[in-house]
C-alpha cells in the first residue's frame, strides 16, 4: 500500500490561523467515496484520535467562475473547514482513501507531493487548472472599507 500521511498530520480542527493537510484519494478508494468527494475535487481535512480523517471537499458542482483552479477550490474548502461552516462536502473516512500531498493554511498552500496532485487531476481531465509551483501564496484580505459621515 502506497497511502502517505505526513508524520506532523495536523489533529483536530484548526482554526483560522491552524492548518489543515491536502488530500489526494489512493488508488484503492472505495466506490462510493469518490463518487461523493468526485473527480477533481480539493480535498483538506485533518486525522482524528481514532485513526480516521474528517475531511472537506470541493468539486466547483455549480460551475462557479471563482473556483476553476484547484487552489481555489482548496482555499473554499479550508475556509468552510476553519471556520466550520454548514456544508454537505465533508465526511469521516478511512486514511486508507486518501494520502497527503501537502498543507493549507490561510496564508497559502505548500504540495510536497506534486506528482500525486498532478495525477490526480490529470484522472479527473482537470490538469489545466493545476497550480504552476509547489507554493502558493494566498493575498491577506483587504482592508475594511472607511465609512466616512456626509
Amino acid at each position: 500500500m502506497t497511502r502517505v500521511m505526513g508524520q506532523d498530520l495536523p489533529l483536530e480542527r484548526p482554526d483560522s490561523t491552524g492548518r489543515a493537510a491536502l488530500f489526494v484519494p489512493t488508488a484503492s478508494i472505495k466506490a462510493d467515496v469518490l463518487e461523493t468527494v468526485r473527480m477533481g475535487a480539493a480535498i483538506v481535512g485533518y486525522g482524528n484520535h481514532d485513526r480516521t480523517l474528517t475531511i472537506y471537499y470541493e468539486s466547483n458542482r455549480f460551475n462557479e467562475a471563482n473556483l476553476v483552479k484547484w487552489e481555489q477550490k482548496a482555499r473554499k474548502a479550508f475556509e468552510r473547514l476553519a471556520e466550520n461552516l454548514p456544508t454537505v462536502s465533508k465526511m469521516v473516512s478511512k486514511p486508507e482513501n486518501f494520502e497527503q500531498v501537502g498543507y493549507i493554511s490561510s496564508k497559502g498552500i505548500l504540495i510536497r507531493r506534486m506528482e500525486k496532485l498532478q495525477q490526480w487531476l490529470t484522472q479527473s481531465d482537470m490538469l489545466d487548472g493545476a497550480p504552476q509551483s509547489e507554493t502558493i501564496d494566498f493575498a491577506p484580505p483587504p482592508p475594511p472599507k472607511k465609512i466616512v459621515a456626509e
